[in-house]
């Protein structure tokens, strides 16, 4: 089952920059046909951005409230357990990763995720079978990207 994190779905809609709007937008329909989901920690702060981004005039408040029901209606939206926190702390501590995406991965790893979308981590890493994928060519976690909370 696959995933994508909030970056792959923030830059389906940004046109700042163009190619990986197109790369994120093909990913997503791609990935209709295939079985995936929307971790709530992506929706959620997917629609934090777009409403930061109403907020500063980018984008009208109608459009957030549009990409954000879109995605929605994109992938089944998979909610965290109470078991998802400890096994964020593990993963945590096991692998050095931030609190963010400890929580991510853990949330994944809880409803059968085997395959994030995302470029906020090392493409080709797995964690306790979770494989990470960036869609971008020569992206990694250390490039500069749209972000969502403090990740």
């Amino acid at each position: 089952m696959n995933a994508v994190d909030t970056n792959i779905l923030i830059y389906s809609v940004d046109r700042h920059d163009p190619e990986k709007q197109m790369v994120a937008q093909e990913l997503l329909r791609s990935l209709q046909g295939e079985e995936s989901v929307l971790p709530w920690q992506v929706l959620c702060e997917t629609a934090r951005q777009m409403r930061r981004w109403a907020d500063d005039g980018r984008i009208s408040p109608d459009a957030a409230e549009q990409y954000i029901e879109t995605f929605r209606e994109i992938f089944p939206i998979e909610t965290p357990d109470q078991t998802v926190f400890d096994h964020a702390t593990y993963l945590y501590r096991r692998f050095s990763l931030s609190h963010w995406d400890s929580l991510l991965i853990a949330a994944c790893a809880c409803v059968g995720v085997t395959k994030l979308y995302t470029e906020d981590m090392a493409s080709g890493a797995t964690f306790d079978g979770l494989q990470i994928v960036s869609p971008f060519p020569s992206s990694g976690a250390s490039r500069k990207r749209p972000r969502a909370g403090q990740r």
